[in-house]
């Protein structure tokens, strides 16, 4: 099979495509013929060696992805060859033409979601529901300030968050990025290079926002923290910027400000039961017409252009691989 390799740490220039063996399923394991793997940030930390969990070299990159089932190894229940299944691959390997993963990670993807749409769902969708609801504690009609709004994860939070009743301000890069947020239910924007964050979410949300979800990191982050109304709730999910920023913690006692993180990957181990809440309830509003935004596909053999320009955080929304691109029809 065909699949994309990082032999090098690096930029995502360095990938290449390489023929490689067919993945052979070991007990509780399946084999997926890959048709559309959903790309993410930190799939480029991770061929740059700069990613909290390493991956040694070589290796194939890409964690979310969805097709057909192909093959099943010994011990595996619950799943047919020719299932139609979305699913992650904890340590990598979506992007190539196929991937064996345990039975575990993999789900049937929903009615009415096409494999497109269902690679591009689960590690925005989930991280979005987990930073508002399980961090976050959103309330309906909570005003809720979501940074970097336009990419994957914050479309998503941007989504999530008006469809449970919250007030979103969406915080972008350039003009050219408010449209969509609003059609994803945001209720104001902010652009970065246009006004001071803190002043224009002060503005909007007067006494001040209830939640900041922060995505991004960098030079807004104490800007967006200075907004928030005192008891409110700052959530750390990433560092897309580049910089991870210092907190000046007598912000922090001033405001009574509760500032919390997580990592999707740990989550499970820690809070099991928000991991059934969040199945029921992303599965309820997909049911209801919930879509992630996809605004570009790449064919395998490009995956290196589709990582520079999420490294280049020119993307608004998510970017899809296709190795089976003639399948998706």
């Amino acid at each position: 099979m065909k699949a994309v390799r990082c032999e090098v740490y690096g930029p995502p220039a360095g990938l290449v495509v390489r023929d490689v063996p067919d993945p052979v399923p070991r007990p509780g394991e399946v084999v997926v013929e890959i048709h559309a793997a959903g790309v993410n940030f930190p799939d480029v930390l991770l061929i740059a060696n700069r990613y909290q969990v390493p991956a040694r070299l070589p290796f194939i990159p890409g964690n979310e992805f969805a097709g057909r089932v192909i093959e099943l190894g010994p011990d595996v229940t619950g799943f047919a060859v020719g299932d139609i299944v979305m699913g992650t691959a904890s340590s990598g390997g979506a992007f190539a033409e196929r991937v064996a993963v345990p039975a575990r990670a993999l789900r049937p993807v929903p009615d009415g979601l096409d494999m497109v749409h269902a690679a591009a769902f689960g590690v925005t969708y989930r991280t979005a529901f987990h930073a508002l609801v399980t961090i976050g504690g959103l309330k309906p009609d909570d005003w809720v300030v979501v940074l970097g709004a336009a990419g994957g994860v914050g479309s998503a939070c941007v989504d999530l968050a008006s469809r449970l009743g919250a007030r979103v301000i969406a915080a972008v890069s350039s003009r050219d990025r408010v449209a969509m947020c609003e059609k994803l239910g945001a209720v104001g924007s902010i652009v970065y290079s246009h006004e001071d964050v803190k002043t224009a979410i002060r503005r909007f949300t007067a006494p001040g926002a209830d939640i900041v979800v922060d995505p991004v990191g960098g030079s807004y982050t104490e800007q967006a923290l200075r907004s928030t109304r005192w008891g409110g709730r700052f959530v750390c999910v990433g560092f897309a910027a580049g910089d991870i920023p210092r907190i000046p913690l007598n912000l922090v006692l001033l405001k009574g400000v509760i500032v919390r993180g997580f990592e999707l990957r740990t989550l499970a181990e820690y809070l099991p039961d928000a991991i059934a809440e969040e199945e029921r309830t992303l599965a309820r509003l997909t049911g209801a017409g919930m879509r992630p935004v996809v605004s570009e596909c790449y064919p395998l053999d490009q995956a290196a252009a589709a990582l520079e320009r999420v490294a280049g955080r020119q993307v608004t929304g998510k970017i899809v691989i296709t190795p089976a691109e003639e399948l998706l029809a």
